[in-house]
């Protein structure tokens, strides 16, 4: 069972934390106005594409939309723009961008680490969300694994510091409450 974290009015929260990784979430980087233009200009100018990948001996779709642009690729405007922003906010070098569309509330992302041996080592990643409010959750690796839930609002930021793939796991679950569309920009530190 998750614990529910509430809406925050300003500032920065930690919402998990151990030696050397912190996870926090950060509402309000992006203004409404601009929450709606970036989300339009995303939703509607990404070459979105669905993917395929293995699990428990098989192959399946991945239940989301997926971009992504690697180190030294050009960026549209609109990602230009965010991470000048982000880059100044949280003092990284984000250099890679992966974006999820999640059409409704049946797609999702199962627990996972992003522990992609191109990351740099302590990586900051930053995971900024527009349209449809959603619920993620955190949880430690280990035990006890009690998972903590948040409602990423559009224009904020979970941020991810230091070893956090380390210590934590987290999700997109899927919910049967009808669902607008959301998109998750993350960018990433890589090596």
């Amino acid at each position: 069972m998750a614990h529910q974290l509430g809406f925050f009015s300003s500032g920065e929260r930690i919402l998990a934390q151990t030696l050397g990784a912190s996870v926090s979430y950060v509402p309000e980087i992006f203004r409404p106005d601009e929450c709606s233009r970036i989300f339009a200009a995303l939703h509607d100018g990404v070459a979105w594409g669905a993917s395929r990948m293995w699990m428990y001996d098989h192959e399946v779709e991945v239940p989301r939309l997926v971009a992504f642009y690697g180190v030294g690729e050009e960026l549209p405007q609109p990602l230009l723009a965010m991470r000048a922003r982000l880059t100044k906010r949280f003092d990284a070098d984000f250099n890679s961008v992966g974006m999820n569309l999640y059409r409704n509330g049946d797609d999702s992302v199962a627990w996972h680490s992003d522990k992609d041996e191109l990351l740099s080592r302590n990586p900051t990643i930053a995971v900024i969300s527009f349209g449809a409010i959603r619920a993620m959750q955190i949880r430690p690796r280990v035990p006890p694994r009690h998972a903590i839930s948040i409602d990423l609002e559009p224009g904020s930021a979970l941020v991810m510091h230091g070893n956090a793939q380390d210590h934590y796991e987290h999700c997109i679950p899927k919910t049967h409450d009808a669902m607008d569309a959301r998109i998750s920009v993350v960018f990433r530190t890589k090596a």
